[in-house]
């Protein structure tokens, strides 16, 4: 994949180099602060972006506008935003523009090589990567959940990271059948429509522990 990189811890930025070079992928722009950013999307025209949310010179969201202003010149740009803390308004501005191709992990996962390495894949792909910590933010915001039993909870939140019927079943250590029921009983109960793609499922996830309460839900 070609992948262009904003940020501006050194130590970070290199090891984020050596990590993606060694498996292959090719770095076509590396940049520190957030006004670089959009002019080098808009001149490589990467795979992927893996962008920090606070960049010089503000260190307040400079990544973070720069990467919803990104995806308004280049729809569907695959965006794998990094950060140091669980800043729920950050991710919740990122996913109100589409989750399709979207990803928010902790600076920490990035240690997590195998785990930080399939959320970017599954980035670039289209798909949806959300740090779990993030995800369990969103889903405390949420009182219709209480209506959940705790597995069903279980199940939903790794439904909303992005992760896929078999990998939950192997994380919980249930069968893929059990999987789908649980699903089944979520969706119902939150009043999600089913659906056979497992992409719009998630979008449909994250749409509904995004949006805050729902009257009537």
């Amino acid at each position: 994949m070609r992948i262009v990189i904003a940020e501006d811890n050194v130590l970070l930025r290199e090891g984020l180099i050596l990590l993606l070079e060694d498996v292959g992928h090719e770095i076509v722009a590396v940049v520190g602060s957030g006004p670089e950013i959009v002019p080098a999307l808009l001149e490589h025209r990467p795979d992927v972006a893996v962008l920090d949310v606070r960049l010089p010179p503000g260190f307040r969201d400079e990544g973070l506008r720069a990467a919803i202003e990104a995806r308004k010149l280049i729809p569907g740009l695959p965006l794998l935003v990094l950060s140091q803390y669980v800043e729920e308004s950050y991710a919740a501005e990122l996913l109100g523009q589409g989750a399709s191709g979207i990803g928010y992990l902790l600076k920490d996962r990035v240690g997590h090589i195998e785990e930080f390495q399939d959320a970017l894949e599954r980035v670039a792909a289209g798909g949806t990567a959300l740090d779990p910590e993030v995800v369990s933010q969103l889903m405390s915001r949420r009182d219709p959940l209480d209506t959940l039993s705790p597995r069903e909870r279980e199940v939903l939140g790794l439904m909303a990271q992005g992760l896929d019927n078999p990998t939950i079943a192997t994380t919980l250590f249930i069968t893929e059948r059990s999987v789908s029921k649980h699903i089944g009983s979520i969706l119902a109960k939150l009043n999600l429509p089913p659906s056979d793609s497992g992409h719009r499922r998630v979008l449909a996830v994250l749409a509904y522990l995004n949006a805050g309460p729902t009257p009537g839900v």
